[in-house]
């Protein structure tokens, strides 16, 4: 027989957790799970678009982004309200081994916060540091793992696990997570690209060698919304005054222009400079018009934003704009109104 050396006062603690303390907890964990799934599915597409080489990120992607971080921004109050009062409680239980687990899940959870904080851009918050930024997100991907872990250890101290409940739980997180990915392969699959460049006699390609609209090329005033400094800066760039707004250029171009209408019938010729320097008219076959307004918003735009943020794919190193661009995602709303879109940069 092992004597019981407790402290009498350890041994009439109240309970670890009261009524009100439960009912928070179910809420840390049903957010926890809803992220986890949304954490899945935002994962699966970028392995994805790694594995084939192709872009998947498209307006549910987008969405299910911004539910992630509406769910992660009301996690953190729960989360930290629910651990400071749970340890102050539990802290002096003699079960060390779970008072052990349960402040390394106390610690891995504020980086699992705290990262993804440090990788959202608030207007009066934001770190834009690439590597500071990098740390973060490799630190937000590996501390839920640590987490899951932690709290598994955390709970084989103390109860037994009804592990049937969880598993069921876990199923049907996976359904929907594989739900969501299927949807995507089966319902929306991705334009194929052509093996010829859509717009010879430059290299660029788009999936299926589709036009691009210019609007979804031309959103150079919502992106300086959240990056008014890089915006300021692009304004007075090469890359602003890279088209039919550089005079010298306009010059030279236009006389590839006529020239190839002479030869060919057509702007096949002149395209060789569109492809670096022309792409929102290029791309929407504004172009291709021997009547084009060299003086119109396509022609005047440069290389905007998205000219170089739309880039899905290098294809070479050749060199004359052999890449692949996809269409930007167009919200169905106006960007400015929208707190979330600005707290994660688009």
């Amino acid at each position: 027989m092992v004597a019981d050396d407790t402290a009498p006062s350890e041994r009439r603690s109240p309970p670890v957790m009261g009524p009100r303390l439960r009912g928070l907890l179910r809420l840390v964990l049903l957010l926890s799970a809803l992220l986890a799934v949304d954490s899945v599915y935002l994962g699966a597409v970028r392995l994805l678009e790694h594995w084939r080489g192709e872009p998947y990120q498209d307006y549910l992607y987008l969405t299910t982004f911004l539910v992630h971080l509406a769910l992660g921004l009301l996690l953190i109050p729960a989360f930290l309200v629910f651990g400071g009062l749970h340890l102050r409680r539990a802290i002096r239980r003699p079960n060390r081994y779970a008072v052990r687990a349960g402040l390394g899940l106390f610690a891995s959870g504020i980086l699992v916060l705290a990262s993804g904080l440090l990788l959202t851009r608030f207007g009066v918050f934001e770190v834009n540091d690439p590597g500071v930024r990098g740390v973060a997100y490799w630190l937000h991907i590996a501390a839920p793992l640590v987490a899951a872990w932690l709290f598994v250890l955390h709970r084989l101290a103390g109860p037994p696990i009804r592990w049937a409940v969880g598993m069921r739980w876990a199923g049907v997180a996976a359904g929907l997570a594989a739900a969501l990915i299927g949807w995507r392969l089966a319902i929306a699959p991705p334009d194929t690209i052509p093996d010829e460049a859509a717009f010879a006699t430059t290299l660029v390609r788009t999936p299926g060698g589709a036009a691009i609209p210019a609007r979804q090329l031309m959103t150079d005033a919502s992106c300086s919304e959240c990056h008014a400094d890089i915006a300021a800066g692009w304004r007075m760039s090469s890359h602003r005054l890279s088209s039919f707004n550089n005079p010298f250029y306009a010059f030279s171009v236009n006389e590839t222009r006529r020239v190839s209408m002479d030869s060919s019938g057509d702007m096949h010729k002149a395209r060789f400079c569109a492809g670096c320097h022309d792409l929102v008219p290029l791309l929407s076959g504004a172009f291709d018009d021997p009547g084009f307004d060299t003086a119109s918003a396509s022609a005047q735009a440069g290389l905007t934003c998205t000219s170089c943020h739309a880039i899905a794919g290098v294809n070479s190193v050749l060199g004359n704009a052999d890449f692949t661009i996809a269409a930007p995602v167009e919200y169905p709303f106006e960007h400015s109104d929208n707190a979330l879109l600005r707290a994660i940069g688009h």
